[in-house]
């Protein structure tokens, strides 16, 4: 497993199902302006997938606040995703669903970022965030029966977006309710005093 952190984001260009219409996705567009959370997902019409789309969508609003873009990925065609955006969530579809989600049909983007599991051509459940200068800050990966926390991923948001606008780095469990440190000695042992 490639780890991607501390490294540019492969780019990508790709059909992606948007509510009730294809649009083109390219995550370079972003640079400059937003981060982005790229998750990946193994199959359209499956158990815990939509489970993780729907989970995204309630938390929308929170990563927009935060000036950052979701994006879903699988393998299935946009035609899939659009016929899975249609389907109501009672019946296990993501109706309701409003961000990109991209179709992987080549493989490229599942196999760039390292996630395709070959002899089924599916991707594990990866998630990056990549920051606004299109460097990926953290890498998440579950196997195919482990949903992901989207509040771990508004965290991680979070811790990223307070070290770049006040230089303190963000502890274990670091919330936006608790305190952050200076990367020094004595910034731990100030920490620790506490």
């Amino acid at each position: 497993m490639a780890v991607l952190v501390n490294k540019e984001a492969p780019d990508f260009e790709a059909t992606a199902a948007v509510v009730d219409r294809f649009e083109t996705i390219k995550l370079s567009d972003y640079r400059g302006k937003k981060y982005v959370i790229l998750f990946f997902y193994p199959l359209d019409f499956t158990f815990v997938c939509p489970t993780e789309l729907h989970a995204f969508q309630d938390a929308l609003a929170e990563f927009e606040k935060r000036d950052c873009q979701v994006i879903g990925a699988s393998i299935d065609s946009h035609y899939s995703h659009l016929a899975w955006l249609n389907t109501p969530r009672s019946q296990g579809g993501i109706q309701g669903c409003a961000y990109p989600i991209i179709a992987d049909t080549t493989k490229k983007i599942s196999r760039d970022y390292d996630l395709l599991i070959e002899d089924a051509g599916i991707a594990l459940r990866g998630l990056f965030l990549i920051d606004k200068q299109g460097v990926v800050q953290h890498q998440v990966v579950n196997n195919l029966p482990l949903g992901r926390s989207v509040t771990e991923a508004l965290r991680i948001l979070d811790a990223l977006r307070y070290f770049e606008q006040n230089g303190e780095v963000c502890p274990a469990n670091w919330t936006q309710d608790s305190k952050s440190m200076k990367a020094t000695q004595d910034g731990l042992k100030e920490y620790f005093a506490e």
